[in-house]
């Protein structure tokens, strides 16, 4: 298994077809999906956000780590740093389960 020297892992974004667009590199592989996640569509709030199915495989391995995200956008807190906008886009993301290949 492939870590950096920061324990970061990387995992790769599949679609449906299992071609792999995108990699997003995080400690653990919730990590990474809430990377990916925050890139979905945002809706106006938590509840109206669709969503949607990811699947990240982490590189050197055939696991492919199954989830459901979703994003929307809300205001950032009072407290912000000043080169962060005043709306930001927050994501979430749910386990669905551990998938194994059996060829990569």
């Amino acid at each position: 298994m492939a870590r950096s020297d920061d324990g970061k892992r990387n995992f790769a974004l599949r679609d449906t077809s299992g071609s792999e667009s995108s990699v997003f590199s995080g400690r653990t592989p919730r990590q990474a999906a809430l990377k990916a996640a925050r890139r979905l569509e945002p809706a106006d709030g938590e509840d109206a956000a669709e969503r949607e199915a990811i699947s990240l495989r982490e590189k050197g391995t055939k696991k492919v780590h199954h989830y459901e995200g979703w994003a929307w956008v809300e205001d950032a807190p009072d407290d912000k740093p000043d080169w962060m906008p005043q709306r930001i886009t927050k994501a979430n993301v749910s386990k669905q389960g551990i998938e194994h290949l059996e060829e990569i």
